[in-house]
């Protein structure tokens, strides 16, 4: 069977319903002619189209990176600092209510909150109180506002400090007022990739098991890929297979939250660690790549995972637009701040405007609409009320 042959039998059995499987998926991932790649984009346009209608939505939202102290040293990252190194920052509550504050008048529902790893960041000893007390103040000068935040690893960093479960941290901070996690530290959910970039960071099965017991004790989260550096498209493939996995088992057990969204996140390696720019050999992602990724993560995950959204400050503003014809169905958040990509080198930006949001959608001839962090419609007179 010529390629040609192959990528339309994969692409017909997708429109017809059946779930791609990894070995298709690879075979998706592997194509190079430009032909073939735009029958793979028609497709997902199409299963968007079906799946989640034309609109595109975005949310208003800021990023409150809280501390880049970190105890582990992953080969992609720029953003991590040791407390005595040039450059390290650990935010007073003050000023990232100050930070909020400034959010909210401009409309944001969210807060998403990721830091560092910083072993000195606790309450009466334990770091569950220092991440409690940090919740709570928020929750209290802000009740209105999602709260989305922690990734599955700050959750096991917790655990492992404080000798608690994965469930008893979540709670807590379920209780204290976070409303969502983020999917990240996930990068790629393959052993033999993680020991080369994140040597130091949870393993698959920890990931996986953290997200599990959030969509458990009612806390949805996100899901990420972060792809365009060593792995290959059969990992990238499997990856979104674990991903389908863990949907399908919420939707299974009937868990009380679920994943909300796919993002893809393209390495940036202008500013990362030089071992891993050296193996790379590129300082940006590849556009064209990162849209194939995205095309086929729209036929693998789409009836399961139906919000995909590309990240604009890795790919600027421009190429997340032209993701809107890959299969995305959304253009994330203005942010406001960005730290964690921007240290790595990124030229995407750090903030959009609403307007800036919305203009880029229309450059696409799709309507726009603002939603919450769970995809929810956002009445704009109630978002600017606060």
């Amino acid at each position: 069977m010529t390629d040609s042959a192959m990528v339309a039998a994969i692409l017909a059995s997708v429109l017809d319903g059946e779930p791609l499987q990894p070995e298709a998926a690879t075979v998706l991932l592997q194509v190079r002619d430009r032909s073939l790649r735009h029958q793979i984009q028609v497709t997902a346009n199409q299963l968007r189209s079906q799946q989640v209608g034309d609109r595109v939505s975005y949310v208003i939202n800021r990023n409150l990176n809280f501390t880049n102290i970190c105890e582990q040293h992953c080969n992609f990252c720029a953003f991590r600092r040791d407390p005595d190194q040039a450059g390290a920052f650990w935010l007073d509550t003050s000023i990232l209510i100050e930070k909020g504050a400034v959010a909210v008048a401009a409309g944001a529902t969210e807060f998403c909150l990721q830091g560092g790893l910083n072993p000195a960041a606790k309450r009466n000893g334990r770091s569950l109180d220092f991440y409690v007390e940090l919740i709570t103040s928020l929750k209290q000068a802000f009740p209105q506002v999602h709260l989305h935040a922690f990734s599955p690893q700050e959750i096991q960093f917790i655990a492992r400090e404080d000798g608690l479960s994965f469930r008893e941290v979540l709670q807590a901070l379920k209780a204290a007022g976070v409303g969502s996690l983020p999917g990240t530290a996930a990068e790629v959910l393959d052993d033999s990739v993680r020991r080369i970039l994140c040597p130091e960071k949870l393993d698959s099965a920890t990931w996986k098991a953290i997200v599990q017991t959030a969509h458990q004790v009612g806390l949805p989260t996100t899901s990420t890929l972060l792809s365009g550096h060593i792995e290959t498209p059969s990992q990238q493939a499997q990856h979104l297979e674990q991903l389908r996995q863990l949907q399908q088992q919420a939707i299974a057990q009937e868990t009380p939250a679920r994943i909300t969204e796919f993002i893809l996140l393209p390495f940036v390696g202008a500013l990362a660690p030089a071992p891993l720019r050296k193996r790379v050999q590129r300082d940006q992602p590849d556009l064209s790549d990162a849209l194939l990724v995205m095309a086929v993560a729209r036929l693998y995950l789409g009836a399961w995972i139906p919000n995909h959204q590309p990240s604009w400050v890795k790919l600027g503003l421009t190429g997340a637009t032209q993701a809107l014809d890959w299969g995305c169905n959304d253009l994330g958040g203005t942010l406001m701040e960005e730290h964690i990509t921007s240290m790595a080198g990124a030229q995407g930006g750090t903030a959009q405007t609403v307007e800036q949001l919305q203009a880029a959608i229309a450059s696409v001839g799709r309507p726009a609409y603002q939603r919450d962090t769970l995809y929810r419609p956002v009445a704009v007179e109630a978002a600017y009320a606060g």
